[in-house]
């Protein structure tokens, strides 16, 4: 059950390959759902987001390894759940945001709420 934290965690490393390193390929394009001529202008905004998901992730591997007691310290259990919920509660809160600014992308925000929100459910459960 504890692994469930790590799926998100996942799906932000594909999406920040999405938006950073494969930004401007046809399928990427599609994707996202755009138009040819909107990928060159928004480029510079799709890298920064895709280092935002980039770091989101990071957070989670982090927060996993400390939960998991590597490395070993004292609090570490406690500080890596902390970090764990501090990021899937971040993913929760950018997908509700996509779900209320652009209601059409429901897919794409639950892609991002309903992992995050069985990592939470994964870090609580006895």
């Amino acid at each position: 059950m504890k692994y469930l934290v790590l799926f998100p965690a996942v799906i932000h490393v594909y999406i920040f390959v999405l938006e950073s390193l494969l930004w401007g390929k046809a399928s990427t394009t599609k994707t996202f759902g755009l138009r040819a001529s909107d990928v060159e202008p928004i480029r510079p905004f799709a890298f920064n987001q895709g280092v935002y998901n980039l770091l989101l992730a990071f957070a989670l591997f982090a927060g996993f390894a400390l939960w998991m007691g590597v490395p070993h310290f004292e609090k570490g259990p406690f500080a890596g759940k902390v970090l764990i919920v501090y990021g899937l509660g971040s993913i929760v809160v950018a997908g509700l945001t996509l779900l209320a600014s652009a209601p059409r992308l429901w897919r794409s925000a639950l892609v991002q709420i309903v992992p995050a929100l069985l990592g939470i459910l994964a870090v609580f459960w006895p």
